[in-house]
């Protein structure tokens, strides 16, 4: 598997876990707010990991991590993540997946052998402004096929959208529909990248949200969690 990076602590990533987490190299998108840019090309021009190192450090931090997420780029292009996340059940660790959703047969594959106990899905526009947001093109209907899947499995997820400048009010509800009887909905803080870098440029964007769409969000799934900073008006 191709590992750009190891975060060897994290009390953020996995909710309610310490985990460790492993970014994979390559994604099929390019979304200008993406702060991982360096992981896009599917050849990362960084230092790659072994990965049967990386599995060696695993090994060290069991009892002393709860978790392991997997995250990128986009794992599900990973075609060893199967036998990854496996060795890392084995070790005893619960395991998190961080995907867009445009590969649900890999997804469907992991749900059905129980490699999975949390997913973690980004939802970053309504289907008909995908393209625009993250700058390539994209099959919807694999998109609904993943948030299909998620709605009716028996693992912990969340659908999340960041609230970039490219969405307002109108937007979000948008996807609440699309993702309609979900038991979690998370809207993230947009922060500012460098596009050439991929560096935060330590500019965040305290979006404000109506209180009347806020409660239809609400009414859509069942729970309905900011991250960052964010205003009811």
């Amino acid at each position: 598997m191709k590992i750009a990076g190891l975060q060897k602590n994290s009390m953020v990533d996995y909710p309610g876990k310490i985990s460790a987490v492993v970014f994979t190299q390559g994604c099929n998108m390019n979304c200008g707010y993406c702060h991982n840019r360096r992981l896009i090309r599917q050849t990362g021009e960084c230092g790659m990991y072994n990965e049967e190192s990386v599995l060696a450090f695993l090994e060290k931090r069991r009892g002393l991590l709860d978790g392991v997420v997997v995250s990128g780029g986009e794992p599900t292009l990973q075609k060893d993540l199967p036998r990854f996340l496996e060795r890392v059940k084995r070790m005893g660790f619960r395991t998190k997946l961080d995907t867009n959703g445009t590969y649900p047969e890999c997804l469907k594959n992991l749900l059905a052998a129980g490699l999975l106990d949390y997913v973690a899905m980004d939802v970053k526009a309504p289907l008909c402004k995908y393209g625009k947001v993250c700058c390539s093109a994209v099959d919807t209907g694999k998109l609904m096929e993943s948030i299909n899947l998620l709605r009716n499995s028996s693992v912990e997820y969340e659908f999340r959208t960041t609230y970039t400048p490219e969405l307002n009010g109108n937007d979000l509800l948008d996807i609440s529909r699309t993702i309609r009887g979900a038991r979690k909905y998370v809207l993230q803080q947009y922060r500012e990248v460098d596009r050439a870098e991929g560096n935060y440029t330590g500019k965040a964007e305290k979006r404000s949200i109506l209180k009347k769409i806020a409660g239809e969000l609400m009414e859509s799934v069942g729970t309905l969690q900011f991250r960052g900073d964010f205003v009811l008006i």
